[in-house]
């Protein structure tokens, strides 16, 4: 299936490791054109390099908690490409913690990037685009269920899926749409950095794929894919929605 992707033109925040890189990966494959932000000059440049080079990958050295990123990830696209038509929004995990041991300081950057980064970039974005559109969110399956020792996510990525929807609903009259995707168990150095966590990665991997009907942990290429569609044309009626990528684990309508 041809997902119309070809020459669009698409900011994927976080993308020079993990599911951003997966996601900037497969846009890549099926024609578009990325623009990928990282923290540092290293992964920016090897992320450019292996994405295709400047005829189809940008780098852009920026943190999502930057106020400026947004107009500099914005001139990238139109200054490379000359369009936009979309944005992923990602960005990595915030330091894990119970309530108890997570300080003020780290409550207030993990918000800064993690949830006001994403409100300002995704508000930046809806100004430039036009129909078509579309505004991605890279979300945790914390959005519906609490992870242990993860409050911080537990608090804010739910927050940040409840403004997605509702900016579905404010955007929706101009053609444009956003989605959330909600990962779980995709092997990351994220997830393999919690199994450690847990004293034995082996036993940790084991206890959580049980509970995946599939049985496995999924892969990044698998998620990337999914993001792929998502922002496509071909996804063109799905808005509003907080897609599962999760081998299963969250049931229901």
């Amino acid at each position: 299936m041809d997902f119309g992707l070809k020459d669009r033109v698409y900011i994927v925040t976080g993308g020079t490791r993990g599911l951003g890189m997966a996601a900037a990966r497969e846009l890549v494959a099926d024609g578009a054109r990325v623009v990928v932000s990282g923290r540092s000059e290293k992964s920016v440049a090897a992320a450019q390099a292996e994405l295709g080079g400047p005829g189809q990958a940008v780098g852009v050295v920026a943190d999502n908690a930057d106020t400026d990123a947004p107009e500099r990830l914005i001139a990238a696209a139109r200054d490379a490409f000359k369009r936009l038509d979309g944005v992923l929004i990602s960005v990595g995990g915030p330091p894990a913690g119970t309530s108890d041991t997570v300080d003020d300081d780290q409550w207030r950057a993990a918000f800064e990037s993690v949830f006001l980064g994403a409100v300002r970039l995704s508000r930046a974005v809806a100004a430039e685009l036009g129909e078509g559109g579309v505004i991605g969110f890279v979300l945790s399956s914390s959005v519906y269920e609490p992870i242990p020792g993860l409050a911080i996510s537990n608090a804010l990525r739910p927050g940040l899926a409840g403004y997605a929807k509702n900016l579905a609903n404010e955007l929706g009259p101009r053609g444009i749409r956003v989605v959330g995707l909600v990962p779980a168990h995709i092997e990351t150095d994220r997830v393999r950095e919690l199994d450690a966590r847990a004293g034995d990665p082996a036993a940790a991997r084991e206890r959580a794929t049980a509970g995946v009907p599939l049985r496995r942990y999924g892969t990044p290429d698998e998620f990337g894919r999914s993001a792929a569609f998502l922002l496509s044309p071909a996804a063109s009626y799905l808005t509003g929605v907080m897609v599962s990528i999760d081998g299963g684990v969250r049931k229901g309508f």
